[in-house]
């Protein structure tokens, strides 16, 4: 199979499939060159076995039956099946033993990616996350927990697998339009900078109404738009020539952002942890970016080695050219986490909560309604921050039988969240979320 791509049948074709294949190193910009050792070592065997045994399908001459014998004399281009079959196992013999090769080298390197995050030891934040208030977090059983751990967060991304980058080897190239200073950054050099710590909510635009795409972290690392200033870019409100960052994953992926929302004074970070620990890999280890307000997919670059400086009309990141808008700031959600759908309380008073988010603004109120009744507003859970998801809470008096429950939000902007169902595409999903339960 290997010897019928590009490079024909034979050991070129094995050439081309094994440096370049989709399980190959050497296919992703930006990868270490020992990435590449599994293909290669797999390509060269791959060569070797196809040469030796298309060489044991050639014709072999057969000598004429001897005196006494029976036969129709002498036979040109035999086939020599005892000689193929000792190839065919010498060969077999020959991948495992490469498979086994490439194997031990892939482990040897993710060893020693896996040893350049375990040496990885954060400073203390000089600008810290001020402390969660107490009633940030509500003690109701099923609600979502104020703080996501980062093994539950969630993980939207086109990485079929998950990158693992040396940090010691990682660089990030800041460049474009209107950077007077290009500049280069090693992971040490982002560690030695002055380093701010936030609770800021994430959630992805694919994030269905009431979806599990959104979650709350404590994240520590740099001010992009500090490297911005120093690099000499002034956003387009200043002057700026450019307003779109278009930062560049090690797996080939594009994300464009706004300028202007990334140097209008919100933390937006190159991020180095997560809940107190180096980044995990799933999540961008090294380096990722995180801004407030913006949905992932124009915002939250993982594995980040690029920072280019141009414009909306002169590039479209990945996304975009698969028809989701340029811009996409999050919408003002809320999401019932408990009572769950179908669930059946007892009648009387049933806790019914979940989580409010319009990060970048903040939430002011939370109603929730039974039966396309009134309205009911929710107790709120202290706030953390605008960044950041909130807590709620109503007390129902619930009677027998099936009803329906409905919530909306309203941010500190005065907006209240739409009952317009629309699905994400372009810019993310609208409607208010609603839960059908039996109440016993």
């Amino acid at each position: 199979v290997a010897g019928g791509g590009p490079g024909g049948p034979g050991p070129g074709g094995a050439r081309v499939w094994g440096g370049g294949g989709p399980g190959g190193g050497g296919g992703r910009r930006g990868a270490p060159p020992a990435d590449v050792l599994p293909s290669v070592v797999g390509a060269l065997v791959a060569a070797g076995v196809l040469y030796l045994l298309t060489g044991r399908l050639a014709p072999v001459d057969v000598p004429p039956p001897a005196a006494g014998e029976t036969g129709d004399g002498g036979e040109q281009g035999a086939f020599d099946r005892r000689g193929f079959v000792l190839a065919a196992t010498a060969a077999a013999a020959a991948s495992a033993g490469a498979g086994l090769l490439g194997r031990r080298l892939q482990a040897s390197r993710l060893a020693g990616v896996s040893a350049s995050r375990g040496d990885v030891v954060l400073p203390a934040p000089a600008s810290p996350a001020t402390a969660i208030p107490g009633g940030a977090e509500l003690d109701i059983r099923g609600l979502s927990s104020f703080t996501t751990p980062n093994k539950d967060f969630y993980r939207v991304d086109t990485a079929l697998v998950v990158p693992r980058v040396d940090a010691d080897r990682w660089r990030l190239r800041i460049h474009g339009k209107g950077v007077a200073r290009p500049v280069t950054l090693s992971f040490q050099d982002l560690l030695g900078r002055e380093l701010v710590e936030r609770d800021i909510t994430l959630t992805c635009v694919s994030n269905q109404v009431g979806g599990p795409y959104v979650g709350n972290a404590r994240w520590i690392g740099v001010r992009l738009a500090d490297l911005l200033r120093e690099a000499g870019v002034k956003p387009p409100s200043k002057g700026g020539p450019a307003d779109q960052i278009v930062s560049r994953s090690v797996d080939g992926m594009t994300i464009g952002t706004p300028v202007e929302d990334v140097m209008d004074g919100r933390d937006a970070l190159l991020a180095l942890g997560m809940n107190g620990e180096p980044l995990p890999f799933d999540h961008g280890f090294p380096v990722r970016m995180v801004v407030p307000g913006l949905y992932g997919y124009v915002s939250a670059c993982k594995w980040i080695q690029d920072i280019e400086l141009t414009t909306f009309d002169a590039y479209d990141a990945y996304w975009v050219e698969r028809d989701w808008s340029r811009e996409a700031p999050v919408k003002t959600q809320s999401r019932i986490d408990t009572p769950r759908p179908f669930a059946s309380p007892r009648a009387g008073t049933v806790p019914v909560a979940g989580v409010a988010w319009a990060q970048h603004r903040g939430i002011a109120r939370v109603e929730v309604r039974v039966d396309g009744g009134e309205w009911h507003t929710a107790r709120l859970a202290a706030e953390a921050g605008r960044d950041t998801w909130r807590q709620w809470v109503w007390e129902w008096p619930a009677t027998s039988g099936h009803h329906t429950l409905e919530v909306r939000a309203t941010d500190r902007t005065g907006a209240t969240q739409t009952d317009k169902r629309v699905g994400t595409v372009p810019d993310g999903a609208t409607g208010w979320h609603s839960v059908v339960v039996d109440v016993a």
